[in-house]
């Protein structure tokens, strides 16, 4: 029988696909916006004061961000369907998943989280906080060193501690930073203790995949 399962060269030049758009779509958004800065008096990037009318200079930065868009929507579909396929694959043979370690390397595009505060500086936008849960993706390394482990009872038993202590250490984080928030205003404003309660939350969700997949790792090889 023929094994159905990707070559690793395979999945690993897709792996590079995927990062290499990705990095393209953050260039051309990058780019983008430097033109709209420079050519377009930044119609797009600061906030207008007039009702919007659209003009042909604005078309790179709409074309940009529908690509980075699509890319988006193409890599949530890409995720939905690989876990999809691995769920079953281990149902099936009552291993762990088999990933590259390498993918850790994607934990690094928590780092754009730190664009917030540049957007929210120029105008307010707060989205770029979310990225900041991709540094959970760096437990991807642990994971992959534990790929087709055999799903026994004990690593079954170290998955659920390890889990329960992972929610149990974010969740306190969660907790005690929404108790201090609530006593002090940041600057004197509220509005600051609202993106610092943003931030916390995503920085420990993050923690929260991470700590999961590293403390198994260490319960498995203890």
């Amino acid at each position: 029988m023929k094994n159905s399962s990707p070559k690793p060269s395979s999945t690993k030049k897709k792996i590079l696909i995927t990062i290499g758009l990705g990095l393209g779509c953050l260039a051309l958004d990058l780019a983008a916006s430097w033109y709209d800065v420079t050519c377009n008096d930044s119609r797009l990037v600061a906030p207008m004061d007039t009702a919007y009318v659209f003009t042909v200079k604005d078309l790179p930065m709409i074309c940009s961000l529908a690509l980075t868009c699509l890319y988006i929507f193409w890599l949530l579909a890409l995720i939905v369907r690989t876990s999809v396929r691995n769920q079953k694959n281990v149902r099936q043979t009552q291993t762990t998943r088999k990933i590259s370690p390498k993918l850790g390397l994607m934990g690094f595009l928590g780092f754009l989280g730190f664009l917030g505060f540049f957007t929210y500086a120029q105008n307010k936008d707060i989205h770029p906080f979310m990225f900041f849960t991709f540094f959970g993706f760096f437990g991807f390394f642990y994971e992959g060193k534990l790929s087709n482990t055999l799903m026994d009872e004990r690593f079954r038993e170290n998955a659920r501690k390890a889990q329960f202590t992972a929610l149990k250490i974010s969740f306190s984080i969660v907790v005690a930073a929404f108790v201090i928030l609530g006593q002090v205003a940041i600057g004197g404003n509220l509005e600051y203790n609202l993106i610092a309660a943003m931030i916390v939350v995503f920085l420990a969700l993050a923690l929260l995949l991470f700590l999961g997949e590293y403390l198994l790792y260490r319960y498995d090889h203890k």
